[in-house]
């Protein structure tokens, strides 16, 4: 009965397509391959100023390339003859602490691969591109949205076309569901308690129109538009080449936090959602990409049925991770104790954010509690100072043995004159990829067994570099919200 229940809902999904849908797959990416402060397209080499949540190549990294992507050994999405990286602004929620705790996503992301135009292309080799505007905070077009028919002048120039191209879906999967590219902003946290218990839908629509010469531009947007009615319609002039059209979904577990003070707010700043952005490298396989839009012609979106493809499991996909650059290693992003990783500012507008990062600290380092012994005081923070964050990199081939090398500072105990060394040790390991990190173990030692005794009875203190904080406020579950259904008004399915 559930399966009969489950083909019924998705063939009612299927009847809400608008008109001129002919053929379209999902690719589902069950997998987040990471969350992380890169960004290869926008800040190549350099750390990002704020996390994106990242699915596809587990070879994803900070000076990421088609050929690079290619040649990743896994992708945490379901056709592994697809290497391409696909990433947008994580979503947090801010507690009335000053800390941000990552909000879940439900199952993952699904990119859709939609079939709209005459002589659609895959994308061409190196190609890249960016969607969204990260500074917006605000939306210059009338709300709600005009009859597409009635789109004309300002309102279907490039500027209105990029705005109307996210979306924000409430899901109550008791109630009629909204249409794709329904909302152009983040509902607040109110409204999400009260009518969104499924959560919240990213939608993010990509160009579709190429200039047919570039495969990125300096703004990573210029080489491509959209058409007339953002999803479909026509290309305007000197970009007529029509692309296949690449649309992208991701669900957050907003009503995890019902009943919780606080807000949401994406990793670049922006609590409004109209600075949402996604991007995008390609690396498909070659000519895999082009073979699937000539043959893979079905209108149920299901990517299974499309033969040229090899599909991998759901377990297999959320396997794959990229490794985390050394630079950040040490950050946490699950509960960022600081506001925002990075130090991003929160901006609510409207006028256009800045971005400008505060400085960045150490806060996501335990801090350990001064130590007095007689008259004397010892400060761990300050002994590990110059061992929180090794300056020097190491790189290797293979996995060598972990490197103990000690740092030593001393005191003189005043009772008995003897010089009491307080030793640490750092451990560099490289772990074969050229990512090298440390980690400190150890324990204080002293020559006085007595004041070593009262150490370890009296305190327990264990000076250990952490990349983790206190565990997050559990949040408020709504029962039966991890049921999972099939209901959406563009005819996607997140199942």
């Amino acid at each position: 009965m559930q399966e009969i229940r489950l083909t019924a809902i998705a063939m009612a999904c299927l009847a809400l397509f608008p008109s001129y849908t002919t053929a379209f797959w999902r690719l589902p990416c069950r997998g987040r391959s990471g969350v992380a402060r890169i960004d290869p397209i926008v800040e190549p080499g350099e750390i990002s100023s704020h996390a994106h949540a990242v699915h596809g190549a587990g070879g994803f990294g900070m000076s990421s390339n088609q050929a690079e992507l290619r040649n990743s050994e896994c992708t945490s999405c379901a056709v592994i003859e697809d290497k391409s990286a696909y990433w947008a602004p994580a979503l947090f929620f801010m507690h009335t602490n000053g800390s941000a705790e990552l909000v879940n996503e439900v199952g993952g992301m699904l990119a859709y691969y939609l079939l709209y135009g005459q002589n659609v292309t895959a994308f061409p080799d190196d190609f890249r591109m960016l969607a969204g505007d990260p500074f917006l905070r605000d939306f210059t077009w009338p709300v709600p949205d005009p009859p597409k028919s009635e789109w004309s002048g300002d309102q279907a120039s490039q500027a209105a076309l990029r705005q109307k191209a996210l979306g924000f879906n409430c899901l109550n999967y008791q109630a009629t569901p909204e249409d794709s590219l329904h909302r152009h902003f983040m509902p607040n946290k109110t409204f999400l308690d009260e009518h969104c218990t499924d959560g919240i839908r990213f939608e993010l629509m990509f160009p579709s129109c190429w200039n047919g010469k570039d495969v990125d531009s300096h703004d990573h947007k210029s080489h491509v538009a959209y058409p007339s009615l953002v999803m479909d319609g026509t290309c305007p002039e000197g970009f007529e080449t029509r692309l296949v059209s690449l649309f992208y979904e991701t669900i957050w577990d907003t009503y995890a936090f019902k009943s919780v003070d606080g807000y949401f707010a994406l990793a670049n700043g922006d609590p409004t959602g109209y600075g949402y952005h996604g991007d995008f490298m390609q690396a498909w396989d070659e000519g895999v990409l082009q073979k699937a839009i000539e043959t893979c012609t079905s209108e149920t979106g299901v990517v299974d049925e499309c033969e040229v493809f090899t599909v991998q499991t759901e377990d297999e996909q959320r396997q794959c991770e990229f490794p985390i650059p050394f630079e950040i290693k040490h950050e946490n992003y699950q509960m960022h104790i600081d506001g925002l990783p990075g130090g991003m500012p929160i901006e609510w507008g409207p006028e256009r954010a800045t971005m400008k990062v505060k400085a960045t600290t150490t806060t996501n380092l335990i801090s350990l509690p001064t130590i007095s012994i007689g008259d004397i005081s010892i400060d761990p923070n300050t002994l590990l100072d110059n061992i929180r964050a090794p300056t020097t990199a190491f790189t290797s081939t293979s996995t060598p043995s972990p490197t103990p090398t000690p740092v030593t500072s001393t005191i003189i105990d005043p009772i008995t004159e003897e010089i009491i060394y307080l030793e640490r040790e750092i451990v560099v390991l490289c772990d074969g990829t050229g990512e090298a990190y440390s980690t400190v173990t150890g324990a204080i030692r002293t020559v006085s067994s007595t004041i070593n005794t009262v150490m370890e009875t009296s305190t327990a203190v264990s000076y250990v570099k952490k990349d983790t904080v206190p565990e997050p406020v559990e949040p408020v579950q709504a029962a039966g919200h991890a049921h999972r259904h099939l209901h959406h008004r563009h005819g996607h399915s997140h199942n």
